[in-house]
């Protein structure tokens, strides 16, 4: 019999180990993006940080693109870390190397035209358009804005024409903008622009609405949300039809991450979770009144600085702008408010409903807020937990509105007609019924002017998004907080809190609202078609301040 010598033997020995390991190495070693994921633990997500996809709130991160990059993660059983960029630039190249698994903010999916880079499934659509400013001269075609660049240069006389006709249309680097000016270029060969890198949409948009550049190209969502804080901004020309929007991977061999987006986009449509959410960001968004928001911005800049400290002072587990955007919406933030039907002061408080809260004196701004604040947030302690935590402050403000009857009749409605009573989406689309007879006459409470209810939901949220962009504007205002969201509600009401005062005024404000339900029915079986409902006039129990008549403030819930 043959004998290894011992050192031989050692040496198959140790070649045998290294190589059973390392075969277990190469069979533990992930085979897909998606598994690299899942073995890390964690999806690195990349997005802009801006009030739609991503802002830190005093409840932490939120945004839309944050929120359903959450989900995502959710359901890859793994912790989500967050990569925020001001600038688009920063995103990509990050992507390429590695560095980030997926960029999460809406793009335009030619956005990237790079060949390895990949547009996810669309999640909505946006149109381009380019944007001036009010009071300007408007171009209404591409011919019109290549007609005003060669003019700006014959004004100028200057020895750099291309140059000139750059400085009047600008659009950020690495933007989708970028590919459909060039595309516009094939037919306008005339057209110029330049495309910065120092800049992102919100300071072009900036410096159009302060007249230091003629045009910037934007998105039509992009511009929905600037002209809170700008409101000489407009639409020119559009440059497109509606585009899809989408996340981006990096381009490779390896579909695994792309079919799970295929997947997760679907079932957030089929499931409604993805109206929701879009809901929740976008809802508000729909409409603009350029009147209305020249006067806000001015008392933002003017009146507010006034009255924040003691918005601040008062709010306590309530963002201190959506509480001053309530108030905005009531006086105008004007103190000394009245209305013919008896409510006064910064929040427009009934007499029975400031004695609920405990206020003796309604025009003193400080018991105002106060007094306003204790009913808001016993309003929201009665809305049902079967709504969302998010969802509840709209509930509320419709109840603040017409009255907590009113608003669950609405619910109700929304039941019967196939909807979802827990959304807001839903029941905000049957708060105008109440206001017909052949849905008001099914109803407990009766006739409500339901459709001002609505708008005055949306105008808050609308006032409230602006204020929040003015404070990301305007840091002084501001020190600790960027943009916030209204995501989760606090416990609200001690255990030991008497609320007999609370419903008694209710009970007696909801007893008034059937009373003048039904002497509205009479009146409007009494007139003609064509006259106008006198309940408008006569009633004292859902009148609000529109924003054009700050004087024909009134309320009937506070």
């Amino acid at each position: 019999m043959i004998r290894l010598p011992s050192a031989l033997i050692r040496c198959f020995a140790l070649c045998a180990a290294l190589l059973l390991l390392t075969g277990c190495q190469i069979e533990s070693q992930p085979k897909s993006d998606l598994e690299k994921i899942q073995q890390r633990g964690v999806l690195r997500v990349g997005t802009l940080n801006n009030q739609l996809s991503y802002y830190i709130g005093p409840e932490g991160p939120t945004g839309l693109d944050y929120e359903l990059a959450q989900a995502l993660a959710k359901e890859l059983g793994v912790r989500i870390e967050i990569k925020p960029a001001y600038r688009l630039a920063e995103l990509f190249p990050a992507l390429q190397k590695g560095e980030i698994d997926l960029i999460a903010t809406g793009l335009n999916q030619e956005t990237a035209d790079d060949e390895g880079f990949h547009p996810g499934p669309t999640y909505y659509y946006v149109s381009q358009q380019v944007i001036y400013k009010k009071g300007q001269r408007r171009p209404r075609d591409l011919k019109q804005l290549v007609k005003y660049q060669q003019q700006h240069v014959d004004n100028l006389a200057t020895n750099n024409p291309e140059l000139a006709r750059e400085s009047t249309l600008k659009v950020v680097a690495n933007s989708s903008f970028v590919d459909t000016l060039k595309q516009q270029q094939q037919n306008e060969p005339e057209l110029a622009f330049r495309a910065v890198t120092n800049a992102d949409n919100q300071d072009l948009l900036q410096q159009v609405s302060s007249g230091d550049l003629p045009f910037t190209v934007a998105d039509s969502i992009e511009l929905s949300l600037a002209q809170r804080l700008y409101p000489d901004l407009a639409t020119a020309f559009e440059l497109t039809e509606d585009q899809p929007v989408s996340w981006y991977l990096r381009r490779s061999e390896d579909e695994s991450l792309y079919a799970l987006l295929i997947e997760f986009f679907g079932q957030l449509q089929q499931s409604g979770q993805l109206a929701n959410l879009e809901e929740k960001y976008l809802g508000h968004i729909g409409s603009f009144d350029y009147v209305d928001t020249r006067a806000f911005i001015r008392a933002l800049d003017k009146t507010l600085p006034k009255w924040e400290p003691i918005f601040k002072k008062y709010s306590e587990e309530f963002d201190w702008r959506l509480i001053a955007a309530i108030s905005y919406q009531e006086s105008h933030w004007r103190p000394k408010a009245k209305s013919p039907t008896g409510v006064r002061g910064m929040m427009m408080l009934t007499l029975p409903t400031a004695r609920s809260v405990g206020v003796t004196d309604r025009l003193d701004p400080e018991q105002s807020i106060r007094g306003g604040v204790a009913y808001f947030r016993r309003i929201i302690a009665r809305i049902p937990d079967s709504i969302e935590a998010h969802e509840k402050y709209w509930f509320a403000l419709a109840s603040y509105n017409i009255g907590y009857g009113h608003m669950m009749d609405a619910r109700r409605l929304t039941e019967r007609q196939g909807g979802n009573p827990n959304e807001w989406g839903d029941v905000k689309e049957r708060l105008p019924q109440l206001r017909k007879k052949q849905y008001y006459t099914q109803t407990r409470y009766g006739y409500a002017r339901g459709d001002e209810a609505l708008n005055y939901v949306e105008n808050i949220r609308r006032y409230y998004q602006s204020i929040v962009g003015h404070v990301e504007q305007h840091p002084s205002l501001e020190n600790n907080d960027n943009f916030d969201d209204l995501a989760v509600i606090p416990d609200l009401l001690d255990e030991n809190e008497d609320e007999d005062e609370l419903d008694e005024a209710i009970s007696a404000e909801q007893e008034n609202e059937q009373t003048v339900g039904a002497d509205s029915e009479q009146n409007t079986s009494d007139n003609n078609q064509n006259q106008t409902d006198v309940s408008d006039g006569n009633s004292d129990n859902n009148d609000r301040p529109t924003p054009s008549e700050p004087s024909e403030d009134t309320s009937s819930q506070t």
